[in-house]
Formats: C-alpha cells, sequence, structure tokens
C-alpha cells in the first residue's frame, strides 16, 4: 500500500518556532521552512524581513494523514501561537510573521475556516482571531541554514527562550501525538 501525502502551509510567526513544533509530530514526515504569499519570486530571508515581498515565514509539512489528520494540524497552529495578534509574534513585528493558513484544497479550507470559528468561539484567546485563511501560493524553501534551526542550535538562546516553552506546551497538550517526547 503506497502512502498518500498531503501537505499544509502554516504562517504562525517566526518559522524555526513553527518548523520545531510540527517536526516533533508522528505522521508528519517533512517539515520545510520558507516564504510564501508574497509579490517577488524566489525571495531571500534579507528581502523577506525588510517587509516590502509581501511574504509570510511559514512551514510547509507534508503529512501522512493516516497518522496525524490536518484537523489535529490546526488545534496544534491554534495553540502554537497567538492568532490574534495581527502581524506579530511576540517580539517579531511585521507583515512577515503573520498568522496565516495556506490552504492545499477546499477541504482544507473549509476545515480551517471551522477551526477557526471554533476555536474564536471557545474562548482560547480573549481577543478574535485574525488568521488568514487563503489559497497556497508560491512556496519557496528558505535557505539551508534555516532548515532544522532548533536541532541544529537548541543551546542558542533564542531557542532556550522562546522555542523551548513552545515544545514544553505541546508535550503537556498533545502528547498523545508525539514522534517521541520534546525535550
Amino acid at each position: 500500500m503506497t502512502e498518500q501525502l498531503e501537505t499544509a502551509t502554516f504562517g504562525a510567526g517566526c518559522f524555526w518556532c513553527v518548523e520545531a513544533v510540527f517536526r516533533q509530530l508522528r505522521g508528519v514526515k517533512k517539515v520545510v521552512s520558507g516564504y510564501a504569499g508574497g509579490t517577488v519570486e524566489h525571495p531571500t530571508y534579507q528581502a523577506v524581513c525588510s517587509g516590502t515581498t509581501g511574504h509570510a515565514e511559514v512551514v510547509q509539512i507534508v503529512f501522512d494523514p493516516q497518522q496525524i489528520t490536518f484537523a489535529d494540524l490546526l488545534e496544534i497552529f491554534w495553540r502554537s501561537h497567538n492568532p490574534t495578534t495581527l502581524n506579530r509574534q511576540g517580539a517579531d513585528v511585521g507583515s512577515q510573521y503573520r498568522s496565516v493558513i495556506f490552504y492545499h484544497t477546499e477541504q482544507q479550507r473549509a476545515l480551517a475556516e471551522q477551526a477557526k470559528r471554533a476555536t474564536d468561539a471557545s474562548g482560547l484567546w480573549p481577543d478574535p482571531i485574525v488568521t488568514e485563511i487563503v489559497p497556497s501560493p508560491s512556496f519557496f524553501a528558505a535557505e539551508s541554514y534555516h532548515q532544522d534551526y532548533y536541532s541544529l542550535n537548541a543551546v542558542q538562546p533564542y531557542c532556550r527562550m522562546v522555542i523551548n516553552p513552545k515544545l514544553q506546551k505541546l508535550k503537556s497538550h498533545f502528547a498523545h501525538l508525539l514522534k517521541q517526547p520534546c525535550d
């Protein structure tokens, strides 16, 4: 039997954080940090950081829906960042850090919109969710030094102070979906 893999593309602030979270999940086969949603072909990190290209920092996730569903990924997405702050995640400010779901199918669009409404109504966040839900545009992989950043730089202060708490939250809320425990 051949695996029928699917793709999800999320922007939730710094892609180092988002990539570290989604790499931990069973059924996730690949996570690539990159850029989507802008007007420049093959943007660079420096160009995206300037805020002039229109791109968001995103991760593209290839997953096996027999092991983890798109709905599971959405639940983790809503809890792993603050989807109520427009163009901002923590100290990262600019449209490149916006909360966005780039859907690949109509089913993903419908599930994302339904999950957004349910999360908004749940009271998980005190302010309204501002996450964009838009069709998946061209995706451009980020430079190689951005890939698997957390695993390669776990002792760096940014990883310890910003990413580690996200992984601890993931472990406490979604242990049943992890490949192995986060340390």
